[in-house]
């Protein structure tokens, strides 16, 4: 007698979102440089050549995987929780504001429909799920630091989360959550993301480099422009303390 065989789940939807500049109107590695040369933490000239790494990124010419193995080294020896617990105050008071009004709303949307929602990122999940957090999502592929006794060793787990790196761990959370990537969704704004672009049914550019814009026209995708979120209000002044 021939025993039936189980019926296995069916595929399910993805909905993969790039963060910076796609979820966040900001780039959080710079925003996350300002902070730290406010608190006197780094220089000027540690800024510059952030601004000049970014610019490279930005036009697809940074060695982004050394680039991030020297950038990983400022946390060697730095305990794990202490950064954790920093990350989730500094995201609060200057990130949160940047998270775009429809990128949340699509998000919204995707979760009710019951796809697979992550964010896809670069950025390192101090960044990432604070922000994962406050959207509802629940699953983050991200760059991966290497700790031993509760402390970063300065190494980066590899690869990184970037250009084909992103290709290797979605790989492993698609098997891992019987995605079907011909009905997925990616979303990005950034040239270096083509990798994801070309692998999924539904690639969508937001707010695209000069790069991406002209691929997405000549392949018609779709394009999607999110209006800036409003600026935070300004701290209301102290009043005057009563005189005694």
């Amino acid at each position: 007698m021939t025993l039936p065989v189980p019926a296995r789940d069916p595929l399910r939807v993805g909905a993969f979102f790039d963060m910076d500049k796609t979820l966040l109107a900001e780039n959080s590695g710079s925003l996350y440089m300002k902070y730290r040369y406010e608190r006197g933490e780094i220089s000027g000239l540690e800024i510059l050549k952030g601004i000049g790494a970014y610019l490279q990124y930005k036009v697809g010419i940074l060695d982004i995987r050394n680039w991030t193995k020297n950038m990983m080294l400022q946390f060697k020896g730095q305990s794990e929780s202490e950064l954790e617990e920093e990350a989730i105050r500094w995201v609060e008071e200057e990130v949160v504001h940047t998270i775009y009004p429809e990128a949340e709303e699509l998000v919204r949307k995707h979760l009710e429909e019951h796809h697979v929602v992550a964010i896809v990122s670069g950025a390192t999940r101090f960044v990432v799920r604070p922000i994962a957090d406050r959207l509802g999502i629940e699953h983050m592929l991200y760059t991966r630091l290497e700790v031993e006794d509760g402390l970063f060793t300065g190494r980066v787990i590899e690869p990184i989360c970037f250009e084909e790196g992103k290709i290797y761990w979605l790989q492993q959370f698609i098997e891992e959550h019987r995605i079907d990537l011909a009905r997925s969704f990616f979303y990005t704004d950034s040239i270096t993301d083509m990798p994801l672009m070309d692998i999924v049914g539904h690639p969508v550019v937001v707010n695209p480099d000069p790069f991406l814009y002209r691929t997405a026209v000549r392949r018609r995708w779709p394009v999607r422009i999110f209006e800036p979120p409003e600026p935070p209000a300004p701290p209301e002044p102290a009043g005057d303390e009563e005189e005694a």
